[in-house]
């Protein structure tokens, strides 16, 4: 194993729990980039030659390296990831009653690079780094000897594969393919499609506050924006909603939408539109449409640090829309994944938003992530979802 050697002091976020290397904190004199291959493993040493731990490497992109281990002596094979496996589904076992759930989430399960989402007998991973990619067999042989699944499926969407020089094309790793993937979530009944679904087929994060609609819909007209495959409409329905209007612009999507919402006989209090959100939110301020809740869960309107102005515009252009739309006393549900976008910035496009529409917001919850989902204590870019539920009146 080659080693790679810090720059004198760069070893304090390493020291405080941190998982991260970046290229500039190299010494490139004792350890230049050019001598590593992406993906290999390597002994991690500070300026004075001290040992910080085991983790994999990157020379061609910025966040070069990753720690997986802090101790040196252990081996990165199949029997360490079937420990770091257990120890998470250890954790998914103690809150969740059906084996539907992330079961690994990167950094906050201290295997960066990885996500494993499991659907009862099927899995579906993401390996984000070529480092990860390099321990596939690992992580398979580990799954096989912890769950004996029926399928193992990979998504190779992420854009950081790309910038990883990895290959984007989901596959088949091991199994047969299902017909579908199936979930049980908040007492509803699932399917996602299982190789040509957004990210891994679901999205177990907003599961607990998916959960909170039972507070708010009964009686209700409801809107979903950028509905997927309607978690958010059917669990509204099966809460008491009188009418859901579902939105996204997805044919598939809206597809599997109406398979679930019949799934779980609500398919009569359910209005589709295959439609762009932003388009058919003016479409309905044209019509006069009211409604009593709005669920406005988008797609990550800023990826990068440099969308940051053009996301926070688009994020303030649906709020608007959405308190255009509410019916007075209503209530929004309103949320961002977008990692580069804090709590704190959330909160004040709200409040932005609604000058426009003398709206006169109310917090009554602050909204996070699962537990499946956990956060690592140093790596604040793992608390990534964060939304609000608004009460508007006078």
């Amino acid at each position: 194993m080659k080693t790679l050697r810090l720059k004198k002091q760069e070893e304090r976020r390493l020291l405080a729990g941190h998982l991260w290397i970046f290229s500039n904190e190299v010494d490139s004199q004792l350890s230049p980039l050019s001598s590593f291959k992406a993906g290999e493993l390597v002994l991690i040493q500070d300026a004075r030659g001290n040992s910080l731990g085991t983790g994999y490497i990157n020379p061609h992109t910025l966040l070069c390296a990753r720690v997986l281990t802090t101790n040196i002596h252990t081996p990165i094979d199949t029997l360490f990831f079937e420990r770091r496996i257990r120890a998470a589904l250890k954790l998914r076992e103690r809150n969740f009653q059906t084996p539907h759930y992330r079961l690994v989430f990167s950094e906050g399960d201290y295997l960066p690079g990885l996500i494993i989402d499991r659907f009862g007998e099927d899995f579906v991973i993401e390996m984000s780094t070529a480092g990860m990619q390099a321990c596939q067999t690992f992580i398979l042989e580990a799954l096989q000897k912890i769950f004996s699944p029926r399928s193992i499926l990979a998504h190779h969407h992420l854009t950081s594969r790309k910038l990883e020089n990895l290959p984007l094309e989901n596959e088949l790793l091991a199994g047969t393919i299902p017909e579908y993937l199936a979930i049980e979530e908040n007492g509803c009944s699932f399917m996602a499609p299982a190789l040509i679904g957004q990210k891994t087929g679901w999205f177990y994060d907003h599961r607990n506050n998916r959960a909170r609609l039972k507070d708010y819909v009964s009686g209700k007209r409801v809107l979903d924006l950028y509905a997927y495959l309607g978690a958010w409409s059917v669990l509204a329905a099966k809460a008491g909603a009188d009418s859901v209007v579902a939105v996204d612009s997805s044919a598939l999507a809206i597809e599997y939408l109406h398979k679930n919402a019949e799934r779980n006989s609500q398919n009569q209090k359910i209005q589709t539109y295959t439609e762009d959100v932003f388009i058919q939110l003016e479409k309905f301020i044209q019509a006069g449409e009211k409604f009593d809740v709005i669920l406005a869960d988008p797609p990550a309107f800023i990826k990068r640090k440099a969308d940051m102005k053009t996301g926070i515009q688009g994020y303030k252009k649906l709020q608007q829309l959405c308190f255009k739309l509410l019916a007075p006393e209503g209530i929004l549900f309103t949320a961002s994944c977008s990692l580069h976008l804090s709590a704190e910035e959330l909160l004040n496009v709200i409040r932005q938003s609604s000058l426009k529409n003398s709206s006169h917001p109310r917090i009554l919850e602050q909204l996070h992530q699962g537990q499946d989902h956990p956060l690592h204590p140093a790596i604040s870019e793992t608390a990534y979802l964060k939304g609000f539920v608004v009460s508007t009146g006078a």
